[in-house]
């Protein structure tokens, strides 16, 4: 059985002190059980103080919000793997639609920087997900398979049992809107079907894909209820302890059902 996973994405909010300490109600807030894992994904400048706060016990891991692929050098303003790893990093984010809508990343970014992730001992996150207008269009299948063969391309089946996917659909991202979970079902059973094509079934039974988008505790439950979807990419609501931690409940509350 394929582990849950919950991830929070804070996006560019909360300051390292402030960081602290919502990590500390977080880490009261939601019990330690193995059946599900949680990952929380702060700012670069906050990486450090959450470390410290979650400390070396913590059922809570740490990762990073986007990476550069290389492992040093001129780029100004850029985060390594290395560095990452160095801070107590396990999990990375790669493709996140804001990257790619705002800052202009390709496939082929998102591609060296998970190259880069496991050579540097990290688990990325890959993102993958369709507009509004590609989704209209009937695209999303055809968008997301080229976003996965381009991102995973040369990857082995063992590289590939460190890496997650995320959909996170772009016309849900922070609009309120989430698809329902028929929707986001039937892509999850595409993106299995491509990685069962492409590498090999047992290779697809154990990969871990995520929904992210307008993930909510109103709409978590009936999200996580689907058997194709193996937990969430949360951003808006986990900035608050009581809506990540309900999150996080109804993942439990699925192993336990």
């Amino acid at each position: 059985m394929r582990t849950t996973f919950i991830v929070g994405n804070w996006k560019m909010n909360k300051t390292a002190s402030e960081a602290a300490g919502f990590v500390a109600e977080l880490s009261r807030a939601i019990p330690n059980n193995p059946t599900v894992e949680i990952v929380i994904a702060p700012p670069f400048t906050a990486l450090a103080s959450v470390r410290t706060a979650l400390g070396p016990a913590s059922n809570i891991a740490l990762g990073a919000q986007n990476m550069h692929w290389e492992q040093q050098g001129a780029f100004t303003g850029e985060i390594s793997g290395a560095m990452l790893r160095d801070l107590g990093c396990t999990y990375v984010l790669v493709g996140h639609s804001e990257r790619r809508t705002l800052f202009g990343e390709q496939d082929g970014d998102a591609h060296k920087k998970v190259r880069s992730a496991l050579l540097n001992g990290l688990r990325p996150i890959l993102c993958v997900g369709e507009s509004l207008d590609q989704r209209t269009a009937g695209q999303t299948e055809s968008l997301v398979t080229g976003q996965l063969a381009a991102a995973l391309t040369d990857l082995t089946s063992n590289d590939l049992e460190r890496v997650t996917i995320a959909y996170e659909p772009v016309w849900a991202i922070g609009t309120g809107h989430a698809a329902t979970t028929e929707q986001a079902a039937k892509v999850h059973r595409t993106i299995r079907a491509h990685i069962a094509a492409g590498w090999n079934q047992a290779t697809a039974a154990r990969m871990r894909i995520l929904y992210g988008g307008s993930v909510t505790p109103q709409n978590a439950e009936s999200l996580l209820s689907e058997s194709e979807i193996d937990g969430a990419l949360v951003g808006g609501a986990c900035l608050k302890t009581e809506s990540f931690a309900t999150i996080a409940l109804a993942a439990l509350n699925r192993r336990s059902g």
